[in-house]
């Protein structure tokens, strides 16, 4: 089939910006007092925004006195540190531009916090994305189909001829819940077999590849 709207994830589909956020996780763990956590288990960590992360990082989660404040300083290591070492997924950029060439509609939904999700698309894909949504107060976040429809409000289309491209469980339910199918990228944070245990029933290995559906 071809699309006429794509809208994609941005950890780990468009972005690799695993490292940043693993030294942010544990610059704020280690500054409160607490156990640092390992590459692989922010990696597990991450896929529903940075205050689910710090709450599986930070013992006992949100009981934990400290969450707010070891929350705050990760924010604000985070926004600053955010472009150290995070950069697109090889092929990515090329994938964008060609997609944009063709009058595509591009959309970037996140449950990053919102500065930090226009931040780094205006950094690494003003020239092609015009449309970034990250978590806010006032719309619920994915799983729920809201910020998808308002990626989709501003691009002023629909879910006709429209595709969701992510990398994990909460993307595949975010395409469900928005009534469009889900592509599964296979270079992000997680495996395959993981995606196929959650209902993931197409793959791309490359962003190359999603140039040929």
């Amino acid at each position: 089939m071809r699309y006429d709207t794509y809208i994609f994830d941005l950890d780990g589909t468009l972005l690799d910006s695993l490292n940043d956020l693993y030294i942010s996780t544990n610059y704020a763990l280690r500054l409160h007092g607490m156990p640092e956590r390992t590459l692989d288990e922010v990696r597990q960590f991450v896929g529903n925004g940075v205050k689910k992360l710090m709450e599986r990082a930070i013992p006992a989660g949100l009981e934990n006195p400290k969450f707010e404040e070891t929350f705050a300083t990760f924010r604000e290591h985070y926004l600053v540190h955010n472009l150290d070492t995070t950069m697109p997924y090889p092929g990515v950029l090329q994938m964008l531009k060609k997609l944009k060439s063709q009058d595509k509609n591009l959309a970037i939904v996140s449950n990053k916090f919102y500065a930090a999700t226009q931040s780094l698309c205006r950094h690494f894909f003003g020239d092609y994305v015009s449309v970034a949504i990250g978590e806010r107060e006032n719309i619920r976040k994915k799983p729920a189909p809201d910020t998808v429809r308002e990626a989709l409000r501003q691009l002023g289309t629909s879910t006709d001829h429209a595709v969701y491209i992510g990398d994990s469980e909460v993307d595949i339910m975010t395409a469900k819940n928005s009534g469009m199918p889900c592509i599964s990228v296979l270079w992000g944070f997680r495996t395959r077999e993981f995606l196929l245990a959650h209902g993931a029933e197409r793959f791309i290995s490359s962003p190359e590849e999603l140039l040929r559906l």
